[in-house]
């Protein structure tokens, strides 16, 4: 029997080149290896984006054109399946306030006095995971301890009234997969690339034109240079700057992900049947959802 994994990604209003190849693409082998469960973090995306559900066709839409196949992984909506909602309720009631405000997303917000969500968004990202019984968890390297605090969760229910929770291990995106290095913002290469700096973010729906002007003005500091060489290297293309011409490399490299992007793009467009494939999916988490929540209200009693 296949090992069981869990992730999402947030439904939000773009998915940037990073969540494709620190994420998507690696979800695309583990769907061969792992019973997978890939759901749209439509809840999750609450804490900052006002209608995340305006996103989560797209983003269902962009899961399949990738390559992840419903013969071999779930595809569902986080908040179709509420059982996440009620267990993350209790446990909310376990874990004590002191250990989620020490966790990163809320620390890093603390000064601008974050919503509750941002707060309590470990138990729900637990509830995700520990629903299913998950085993395994890919995530990258500066996320481990948001499945860390999961195993904390596990631990605190299975003392406090019997075991029901595996204790899910972390499955790193690099290594025997893809080895993907954290993705700098093309125009200001000390920062990591993110959709709040969009000139410097290279986006899975951005035009071939847009493709080509990012890449055209990323800049050639050395910093900016090793960053596209990284993102040469992550698409798998064994291109090197030659000192002093730049031009030509950037050149290359933009092909190489027009290329791919494209490609993406053309898939995505083709797909049609999404809410009937979202609508199994939720059916087969359901089922599994609910079992597993019969389960801990058995044992606390409710």
């Amino acid at each position: 029997m296949q090992k069981r994994l869990v992730s999402g990604i947030r439904s939000t209003e773009k998915i940037h080149i990073g969540n494709y190849l620190g994420a998507l693409r690696n979800w695309v082998k583990l769907q061969d290896k792992y019973e997978c469960f890939f759901f749209i973090a439509d809840l999750h995306a609450l804490t900052t984006e006002k209608n995340p559900g305006k996103y989560t066709e797209d983003l269902a839409k962009t899961y399949l054109a990738v390559g992840l196949d419903t013969e071999k992984c779930i595809i569902f909506v986080q908040s179709q399946v509420p059982q996440c909602t009620e267990l993350a309720w209790i446990f909310n009631c376990l874990m004590p306030v002191s250990e989620l405000e020490r966790m990163t997303q809320y620390k890093d917000k603390k000064e601008i006095s974050p919503n509750a969500g941002l707060l309590t968004y470990p138990s729900l990202m637990a509830a995700d995971i520990l629903l299913y019984k998950a085993e395994f968890v890919p995530v990258g390297q500066d996320q481990a301890q948001h499945v860390e605090i999961t195993r904390k969760f596990a631990r605190k229910f299975n003392k406090a009234y019997g075991q029901v929770f595996p204790e899910p291990k972390v499955i790193f995106s690099v290594g025997a997969l893809h080895a993907t290095p954290m993705l700098m913002s093309l125009i200001n290469p000390e920062k990591k690339m993110s959709k709040s700096e969009p000139k410097g973010c290279l986006f899975l729906d951005d035009s071939e034109k847009t493709i080509r002007e990012k890449i055209q003005k990323a800049v050639s500091t050395e910093a900016g240079i090793k960053n596209l060489i990284a993102l040469a290297n992550a698409f798998d293309a064994d291109l090197k700057p030659e000192p002093n011409n730049y031009a030509d490399f950037k050149k290359k490299l933009t092909q190489v992900i027009i290329k791919k992007l494209l490609l993406i793009q053309e898939r995505k467009e083709k797909i049609k049947n999404i809410n009937q494939i979202l609508e199994d999916g939720r059916k087969q988490a359901s089922k599994i959802s609910q079992e597993t929540l019969r389960e801990v209200k058995n044992k606390i009693g409710l």
